[in-house]
């Protein structure tokens, strides 16, 4: 699974549209989820709609927050988002085997039980990678030390998983339409400085910086295909149908 965090504090104003960026990223199996960095009066009406319209392209959530909840709602979002991506897949199978009608929420407790069960299991073991996109325009330079306090806090986060989790840190405006400030890792001392001696820049070309992000986690290459392994297969089985056909014949996320 992979994802776009972008945290920003403002309206985007060069570039493409930044809610056809989140489209694009999501028809190519991307979720972008957006944080807005707000002081009192910091943003207004059209950015925080702007936000709410990115996130919904991207198929992820946004949140509008103070500093002081920046690191908690970003570690939140990212677990949350996994999950509901997850549930998801599920209730998609679910409706291919079931009928249109079918939902995970409508079948008995003795068939619901063990899917569940299973989807707690995938959200800690399957693998996650995330590209923290941050927005180093002239506005964010009070907010960036949270912003890196967010960064760490979420590496944390992503390392107490069970399964294979990496990180990476983009920020714009920069010298091309987003420039990568840590590469992909899972090592929390890698995470230093970020953002010491930025370019910082009044221009908010949220569109051309997302464009970017997702061409970087897609370029890193193909997601490791783990076969589900038997003891996972059985809870599916256990919510088959009496005489009838399975939940689940197989489960990819």
């Amino acid at each position: 699974m992979k994802q776009i965090l972008l945290i920003t504090d403002g309206c985007s104003n060069s570039g493409v549209s930044p809610v056809v960026a989140a489209a694009q990223a999501r028809s190519r199996g991307l979720v972008v989820n957006v944080v807005g960095v707000i002081d009192e009066g910091d943003i207004g009406e059209r950015g925080a709609a702007e936000i709410a319209e990115i996130a919904e392209a991207g198929g992820g959530m946004s949140r509008i927050v103070p500093l002081r909840a920046l690191a908690e709602t970003v570690q939140m979002m990212t677990r949350k988002t996994v999950v509901q991506t997850i549930h998801q897949a599920v209730q998609r199978e679910i409706r291919h085997i079931m009928g249109p009608e079918a939902a995970l929420e409508k079948l008995p407790p003795e068939r619901r039980g063990p899917i569940v069960r299973v989807i707690d299991d995938l959200s800690e073991t399957s693998p996650l990678r995330v590209a923290l996109l941050i927005d180093t325009s002239a506005s964010m330079r009070p907010k960036l030390k949270a912003a890196q306090d967010a960064c760490r806090d979420l590496l944390a986060s992503l390392r107490a998983r069970k399964g294979r989790s990496e990180m990476a840190v983009l920020n714009f405006p920069g010298c091309s339409e987003a420039d990568v400030l840590m590469e992909w890792t899972a090592d929390l001392a890698k995470i230093g400085d970020l953002f010491y001696n930025l370019n910082m820049k009044g221009t908010t070309p949220t569109g051309p910086a997302l464009v970017k992000a997702a061409r970087y986690i897609l370029d890193y290459g193909t997601a490791d295909r783990t076969a589900v392994p038997e003891d996972r297969r059985e809870a599916g089985r256990a919510a088959r149908a009496s005489g009838g056909d399975g939940v689940w014949s197989d489960y990819i996320v």
